[in-house]
């Protein structure tokens, strides 16, 4: 393995100036881990990383927290998307066992109870509000559009959104966030959508 002074003296007239130094380096490294003192070759090397100045410290805070402040909105914005896709989805579901109930029984159940779904929860943890039209009279409980005209001829369902507040028409600010039925079940989807 050891090789003769001609080919060492061959091997550094090849080498640059600015590389042999790293060349005589790396000899001294292999011959000290080659003797079996690996740790006394890697230890100035080892003692330059370990430390982290207080800049550097403040510079992977600052990139944490821009990174955190652009992904937190995006979560927060798709997390409400999908409760929104889940209330639509559930009043699909219950749309769909009310009609199953109208051709069971010839009528409209009273109220979600009759279905076995009057603890059926919204995705922010309120129940879904239901009206048959033929328990009302007049057209005042109804949910209407921005034109005061009800969405619906035969029941409303809807889950109250977010806020948890609502009011009969949909123009309402506090209604925007209502996941509604209109059109006799031709639309579902955010009050303020329609």
């Amino acid at each position: 393995m050891a090789k003769s002074h001609r080919e060492t003296w061959l091997l550094f007239t090849v080498l640059s100036r600015s590389r042999l130094s790293f060349f005589l380096d790396l000899l001294v490294k292999v011959k000290q881990v080659l003797k079996g003192n690996v740790l006394q070759c890697y230890k100035k090397r080892l003692e330059f990383y370990f430390g982290l100045t207080l800049l550097e410290l403040l510079i992977v805070v600052a990139i944490i927290a821009t990174l955190a402040s652009i992904a937190i909105p995006n979560y927060t914005n798709a997390l409400y998307k999908s409760e929104i896709s889940l209330a639509i989805g559930d009043i699909n579901f219950l749309e769909n066992e009310i009609m199953l109930y109208r051709m069971d029984y010839g009528k409209l159940p009273d109220s979600l109870d009759d279905i076995g779904r009057g603890n059926f929860l919204d995705p922010w943890g309120r129940p879904y509000r239901y009206l048959n039209f033929d328990n009302v009279k007049g057209k005042g409980k109804m949910r209407k559009d921005r034109f005061l005209v009800p969405l619906n001829s035969d029941y409303d369902l809807y889950s109250v959104g977010k806020d948890g507040k609502t009011a009969t028409p949909l123009n309402a600010k506090i209604s925007y966030d209502d996941v509604v039925r209109a059109n006799d079940g031709g639309f579902i989807g955010l009050g303020k959508d329609y």
